[in-house]
């Protein structure tokens, strides 16, 4: 049986990443931290803690970028700087490659709810924009959620908390994941 790893944020803790390995069962033995991978740093320092359950795996799947872009503090700013955040994606991209990955499949940041006061959607873009762009010259798969949950942030973001996934929302996104990594079957 294929192995696939999956790593990422919240969305894929508590979002999609049990419903993906439940529909992948059959066709991949599925590993992913029990831990939220945070923000793209952390996330780094992840895959170094958790080489050996990485190595030599057929497919990765990640997410990252919404703590990266979340803006906190009294200065303003992301909590990743722009540069930072493509660096560390691409040191990411560069590990799991260095690790035996065959296939690595990156999912765009997803949106958020306008009224959010601490991440914007305008920044996400921005930072999606940059990444994907630098990951497809690097032989990533890059599987566009951003757009997928835009069509209906009301239906597919909770207005809780203004930034996770609903039912609804982990439904598309784990179809649309499974998709991504069928594909590279």
């Amino acid at each position: 049986m294929k192995k696939l790893v999956l790593l990422g944020d919240s969305i894929r803790l508590i979002g999609y990443g049990k419903k993906v390995a439940e529909i992948l069962k059959d066709e991949f033995e599925t590993w992913q931290p029990e831990d939220n991978c945070r923000f793209s740093k952390y996330l780094l320092r992840l895959i170094f803690d958790c080489k050996d359950k990485i190595v030599g795996a057929d497919v990765v799947h990640f997410n990252c970028g919404l703590w990266d872009i979340t803006r906190l503090y009294s200065d303003g700013e992301p909590f990743t700087s722009f540069k930072e955040y493509k660096d560390n994606v691409l040191r990411i991209v560069n590990t799991l490659k260095s690790y035996g990955v065959k296939t690595i499949i990156f999912s765009t940041t997803t949106p958020c709810r306008l009224e959010n006061p601490y991440n914007d959607n305008t920044d996400i873009k921005e930072y999606n924009s940059a990444v994907v762009k630098l990951l497809i010259e690097n032989g990533v798969t890059v599987n566009d959620l951003f757009t997928l949950i835009e069509k209906n942030i009301s239906e597919y973001i909770r207005g809780d908390d203004l930034i996770h996934l609903t039912d609804a929302g982990i439904e598309v996104a784990s179809k649309s994941i499974s998709d991504a990594i069928r594909k590279t079957i």
